[in-house]
């Protein structure tokens, strides 16, 4: 009773809110009409012309000026209308000057669109307030009494009847419901077919809640009626052609063994229901050509089907579980063919090639399953399904009535009898056919221009090598001979296999293939020829046996590519090149440097295998082709400095700073023949590496910049020799290194940019080396350490407060004597430093003499500037004026 008094004066309240709202809206509304007549007024009344003539000021007289001829007046607009609210207009006289022309005033905003929360909000308010309202409201009342009477029969006890008649009431209204449907199918379908499937769904749920939920029937009646109504529903489906119901009916009949379960796992029984199922399907496939529907069918089928095998099959229900594996095949090996069939003529090309390519593979691996994997009962089932596509793409070609499907049935046919090879025979024959036929596939496809059989050539390929990879066997390195083994054959026959097939797609043009196939092949060979190597080679020449089969291979690429020119076949050579610069320090890790043992019988058949692949580049006039020569002169400076590093360390025993020279002394020579004899460098290329003046002279100073910076920080001895500053071997080739690309930079090929920061890079180079100088004189003369605490040391902060000291007052002197500012402000910016590094490091260091000498020599230095440069250099004329 309180609920409903509290709803009731909820209604009151919105109906006096209502009829309170009504007044305010009037009244908000004539208050809206009126500023609009406002706003109207003020946007196209005009001020009266003698009012704007006495507030504009008054011009100056001119000098013989004519009168200024009277205006046309305009005729009215008829679409603006004037409302005269200021009594009549005053006309304006002849002599009267023109007022300024007024701006056009701003266009009044539209107002915005209420949001979609202030547009419910309104829907609601007229709901309420609109339209038979009393009624609205009775509703809303009716249905609180209504919920408020339901709930006091419940607490009451009146609502509980057995559950039996609970049931049977639900069922009941159901029928009448699905009676009332099939009655309204023709005048209202789409509302008929809903209220069909939903009671239908709703008998399903009492059987379901009968059996399952309750007890109240057996197992086999639930089972019986679930079926009758699936049976049902499918015939009413195909009566009024309604897909939705017959997905729904098929649906519920897969799940209904599911829900119906007792657990007993008699798969006979239940696959036997499935073949009833499936049948209906196949019935309802032969009139209507609904895919969704024998999708469905056949993921419920092998889904549940597989789940079953893998959890609760035996080998001893191979008997009762074949029979039921050939029928579902059958099953959905022809409702395909029905379907196909059964197009008009326009769609005979269409195919379900879900069921088509699915159905034998999903069987065959169930098939494989219950066998366990027997390898040559698989083999002859493989053949017989071959036999058996073999024989439908036969029928359907001889037909000409789907040319699709029968080159779908001949591709399984061919897929099945290929299948049959591995299954009969080792994994490492396996890859060998499955390789040599995918290249005649390929060729065949190529020729007929048939993309089917170039996809199944892919697929052989791609199989072979899972079969290769499969069939790898460790034991055959140790009873195998080299190359003439198994396992290398297998390899080398898949890698022929997969560059014969890109051989045959480069002579169509067709360079993606070709892209794909080649990388494929070249892959295998080498994974060929480096295994072969690294189990059959003596350990000391296994770097030396890799370079030289790798520069073959690299050589047959630019044969290849001579007579067909590739880009691929160019990075394969980019690629044997490059692998020098690894297989050098193996060498090096091997047996000391590259040309130890057979190194340098592997590096002059390098050599030559080179110098032929850069004569095959020039072929084609390819854009890869100089960089193939660039990596070639890098590769050499490499090899040296590894050669002279040895020299000197291991054979002579020199010290560090003789190893770094020895290390910098290829680079250099390389650097300054780019520089005075590029003719040399040009060969085999000639004029087309000219493009690489500027790249390679580059890379070789990055090259010596790292090896620079690098040298920085070793101590650089130079025993048996003393070590004097500058004249050492460490700091000979640092300088040669600044002067070298000081030259580059200024006269060479280097780049402008480079050219334009030469003096500065210069600079900081120089300061940096002068600033290690002056470290290693402190750890050589001074017998400190090289070490982190070195830098911290009295010596070396005291030497350093001097040097940079005197470097700015160089700078600073010189800078003043030729009135250059910005050698002026570099001196003195130096000098900033060491004052700030005084005042941070140096002052720690005051208690002892170094200290007090940074300090002294600081102070002497600042005060022969002051005598020689007292003010900076004044600027230029042309320089000041700007």
């Amino acid at each position: 009773m309180e609920n409903l008094l509290g709803l009731a004066a909820l209604v009151l309240a919105i109906i006096a809110l209502t009829n309170n709202g009504n007044a305010t809206k009037r009244l908000a509304a004539l208050e809206r009409e009126l500023q609009r007549l406002r706003e109207m007024l003020a946007q196209r009344g005009a001020p009266p012309a003698q009012a704007q003539a006495e507030a504009a000021p008054t011009p100056a007289p001119r000098e013989a000026a004519p009168p200024p001829p009277r205006p046309v007046p305009a005729p009215p607009s008829p679409t603006r209308a004037v409302f005269d609210v200021d009594g009549p207009s005053m006309e304006t006289t002849p002599g009267a000057p023109m007022p300024p022309p007024q701006p056009a005033p701003p266009r009044p905003t539209l107002p915005r669109e209420p949001d979609v929360v202030s547009q419910g909000i309104e829907k609601i308010k007229r709901w309420f307030t609109e339209g038979n309202v009393p009624v609205k409201i009775g509703v809303l009342v009716l249905f609180a009494g209504v919920a408020a009477l339901l709930k006091y029969a419940t607490d009451q006890g009146w609502l509980n009847a057995p559950i039996e008649l609970r049931l049977a009431g639900v069922a009941a209204v159901a029928l009448a419901a699905l009676v009332f449907a099939w009655r309204k199918r023709e005048s209202n379908r789409a509302f008929a077919l809903s209220l069909q499937g939903g009671a239908i769904g709703i008998l399903l749920m009492v059987v379901f809640a009968a059996f399952k939920l309750y007890g109240l029937m057996p197992v086999g009646v639930a089972f019986a009626i679930s079926i009758v109504l699936v049976f049902g529903a499918g015939v009413l489906a195909v009566l009024q052609d309604a897909k939705a119901l017959a997905f729904f009916a098929v649906l519920a009949g897969f799940l209904a063994p599911l829900w119906l379960s007792t657990g007993s796992g008699n798969h006979v029984a239940l696959f036997s229901y499935y073949a009833v199922l499936n049948a209906t399907i196949f019935a309802i496939a032969w009139w209507k050509s609904w895919r969704v529907l024998n999708l469905l069918g056949f993921l419920f089928t092998f889904g549940i089907g597989g789940a079953w095998g893998v959890m609760d099959y035996a080998p001893e229900k191979f008997g009762t579980t074949e029979p039921f594996l050939l029928l579902f095949f059958a099953f959905y090996l022809l409702i395909p063919l029905v379907h196909a069939m059964r197009q008009p003529m326009e769609r005979r090309d269409y195919v379900d090639g879900t069921l088509v390519f699915a159905t034998p593979l999903v069987c065959f691996a169930i098939q494989a399953g219950l066998l366990h994997g027997a390898r040559m009962p698989l083999a002859f089932n493989a053949l017989g399904l071959a036999a058996i596509y073999a024989v439908l793409a036969l029928i359907v070609f001889r037909r000409g009535a789907n040319r699709v499907l029968g080159d779908g049935y001949a591709l399984l046919a061919v897929g099945f009898a290929t299948l049959a090879v591995p299954l009969a025979l080792s994994a490492r024959a396996t890859a060998s056919v499955f390789a040599l036929e995918g290249a005649a596939l390929a060729w065949l496809g190529v020729r007929q221009q048939r993309i089917v059989r170039q996809l199944a050539a892919f697929a052989l390929h791609a199989i072979a090598a899972g079969a290769c990879v499969i069939g790898f066997d460790h034991t055959a390195v140790v009873t195998g001979t080299p190359i003439a083994n198994a396992q290398f054959m297998s390899l080398l026959i898949v890698a022929v296999g997969a560059l014969a097939t890109a051989w045959v797609y480069r002579r169509a043009d067709s360079i993606p293939q070709f892209a794909v196939y080649y990388a494929w092949g070249l892959a295998w060979w080498l994974v060929a020829i480096t295994r072969e190597i690294l189990e059959f080679a003596p350990g000391d020449s296994e770097p030396d046996l890799l370079l030289v089969a790798y520069a073959a291979t690299g050589w047959i690429a630019a044969e290849a590519h001579r007579r067909r020119p590739t880009t691929l076949l160019i990075l394969t050579s980019l690629f044997a090149i490059l692998a020098a610069f690894p297989l050098s320090l193996l060498q090096t890790i091997t047996h000391d440097h590259p040309f130890g043992d057979a190194g340098a019988l592997a590096w002059l058949g390098y050599a030559v295998l080179g110098i032929r692949s850069l004569q095959c580049l020039r072929t084609g006039e390819h854009r890869l082709a100089p960089w193939a020569q660039l990596l070639w002169w890098l590769v050499w400076p490499f090899v040296a400095s590894l050669i002279l590093y040895w020299l000197i360390d291991d054979v002579l025993h020199l010290a560090q700073g003789w190893g770094v020279a020895a290390i910098a002394l290829p680079w250099l020579a390389m650097a300054t023949i780019a520089e005075w004899h590029w003719e040399w460098l040009a060969v085999p290329l000639r004029e087309r590496f000219d493009d690489m003046m500027t790249l390679l002279p580059g890379l070789v100073f990055l090259a010596l910049a790292a090896l620079w910076v690098v040298s920085l920080g070793l101590p650089g001895g130079s025993h048996p020799l003393p070590w004097v500053p500058v004249v050492n071997p460490m700091e000979i080739v640092q300088l040669a290194t600044i002067a070298l690309l000081w030259h580059w930079c200024a006269y060479g090929t280097a780049p402008e940019w480079l050219n334009r920061v030469r003096v500065l890079m210069t600079a900081l180079a120089g300061f940096a080396w002068i600033t290690s100088v002056v470290l290693h004189a402190v750890h050589h003369w001074g017998g400190i350490a090289w070490d982190a605490h070195l830098i911290g040391t009295s010596l070396a902060q005291t030497s350093l407060t001097v040097t940079w000291s005197i470097l700015g007052v160089i700078g600073w002197v010189l800078g003043s004597k030729r009135g250059q500012r910005t050698l002026w402000l570099a001196g003195a910016l130096l000098m900033a430093v060491v004052l700030l590094k005084l005042l941070v490091v140096d002052r720690h260091n005051l208690g002892n003499g170094l200290g007090i000498a940074s300090f002294i020599a600081f102070g002497l230095l600042c005060t022969v500037v002051g005598y020689f440069a007292p003010a900076p250099p004044r600027e230029p004329a042309s320089e000041a004026t700007a």
